[in-house]
């Protein structure tokens, strides 16, 4: 599955919790946060360094950020959930203008409750280009 700027395609279809998880990741390339929807407290973790502090802060990078323009696309997403834990497991590819420069994998878990993304931890390793 490759995300370019639609919704990533899926199988079955997806639990509320996983919708949620879903729609932060196509976030990630759109750069559309409107079907994302962060607690007020919401926070993020990535590679263990705190990146989000708050659910306006996530929504604001996630629509404006710089450190997202690099991302080209989102491909070979698997989920699951158990409980109020949903973890996404992907392929990002990152690059400037038509050329990919870098892909990794991406393991994500997103505590989801009453419908809001309250934390968010991701794991990065890179992945060969070959």
């Amino acid at each position: 599955m490759i995300f370019t700027g639609a919704s990533l395609a899926q199988a079955a279809p997806d639990s509320p919790r996983e919708a949620e998880a879903r729609a932060y990741i196509d976030a990630l390339v759109s750069h559309d946060v409107t079907d994302v929807h962060f607690a007020p407290d919401a926070t993020r973790v990535e590679a263990g360094i705190q990146t989000g502090f708050s659910g306006p802060q996530l929504s604001a990078d996630l629509d404006h950020g710089v450190q997202y323009t690099v991302i080209q696309s989102v491909r070979d997403l698997r989920m699951t959930e158990e409980g109020d834990v949903v973890t996404a497991v992907y392929l990002l590819d990152a690059g400037v203008a038509d050329t990919r420069l870098m892909t990794v994998e991406i393991r994500e878990t997103f505590e989801i409750r009453d419908g809001l993304i309250h934390v968010i931890v991701a794991d990065i390793m890179p992945v060969s280009l070959s």
